[in-house]
């Protein structure tokens, strides 16, 4: 079986990936930053590499007998030594360079839907000018722009503390509709895309079911706990303001705060049409989603 290195395996996408090609039998390497957390998936039986992608040195070398590269990585959030510069474009610039001196077969690189080189919010603009960076560069890719994932915009940043508190607050209106989708469809979509030469060189959307506004995302999640929440809303106008004033020593709720106006206006759907006749996916709901977290507490 091939052997698959996950950059960024401690996240939710890169375990998800991890368990599931050790389940088919691939040999994995997780490459993290923190190894303790990686323990469940040495477990499993992947080889932990601990390295950061704002260390050069780190990178040397872990490409040796890999065959697909699966980056699962990103800075969005980070600060200081951890910035987005640092990991969103040095660091994967970097990976890119010593996995084409490797003799990678396949580098799939998670993108993001909206990735452009005129977006207003320097991350976005960085995944485009990465990707444009990996189709020069000579590897076989496949660059998946993805949405937004149930797990993070749908749970941490509304549903959890519907959940636990009773409350939330949404960035600006939250009337914007915005396309969700489940880590474990874009899990079975890479099953069937790592490995496969159809897709090398491709640059593929990946959608999934629902384009739906946060305020109904909230709305779901109060149907599904069957009790009212105070839902607040924090205006565009003081988004913008907290924007600027994070920036010098936060840049990565500053970045939130810029992408949330932007968000608040602009289309962020996605048709998942293509998804589901490309990959024959079933995929998931967010209200279905949310019955299986709720279920869970």
């Amino acid at each position: 079986m091939p052997h698959l290195l996950i950059i960024g395996a401690n996240g939710v996408l890169g375990n998800a990936a991890a368990s599931h090609f050790l389940e088919k039998g691939y040999r994995v390497t997780a490459f993290v930053r923190d190894k303790a957390k990686a323990a469940e998936l040495e477990r499993k039986g992947a080889a932990v590499l601990v390295g950061d992608l704002t260390k050069p040195l780190t990178l040397t070398g872990i490409f040796n007998g890999v065959d697909i590269v699966l980056t699962a990585a990103h800075g969005m959030l980070g600060k200081g030594g951890n910035k987005s510069e640092k990991v969103d474009n040095a660091g994967h610039k970097l990976l890119i360079d010593e996995a084409k001196k490797s003799g990678v077969r396949q580098f799939i690189y998670t993108s993001v839907s909206t990735a452009a080189a005129n977006h207003p919010v320097d991350f976005f603009r960085t995944k485009y000018l990465v990707e444009q960076y990996l189709i020069r560069s000579g590897l076989n890719y496949t660059i998946l722009k993805l949405p937004a994932f149930m797990e993070w915009h749908a749970y941490h940043f509304l549903g959890k503390n519907i959940i636990e508190k009773g409350k939330v607050s949404i960035l600006g209106a939250g009337k914007n509709p915005v396309n969700f989708i489940a880590v474990k469809d874009i899990v079975s979509a890479l099953d069937k895309i790592a490995g496969d030469e159809t897709y090398y060189n491709k640059t593929i959307p990946l959608a999934g079911p629902d384009n739906i506004s946060r305020n109904e995302v909230a709305g779901l999640f109060e149907k599904a706990v069957n009790r009212k929440a105070r839902i607040g809303h924090v205006p565009v106008a003081i988004l913008k303001v907290m924007a600027v004033l994070f920036k010098p020593f936060n840049p990565g709720i500053a970045r939130i705060m810029k992408f949330s106006v932007y968000t608040d206006k602009s289309d962020e759907t996605m048709n998942p049409q293509h998804s589901i006749r490309q990959f024959g996916l079933n995929p998931t709901s967010l209200e279905e989603f949310i019955q299986s977290v709720v279920s869970k507490k």
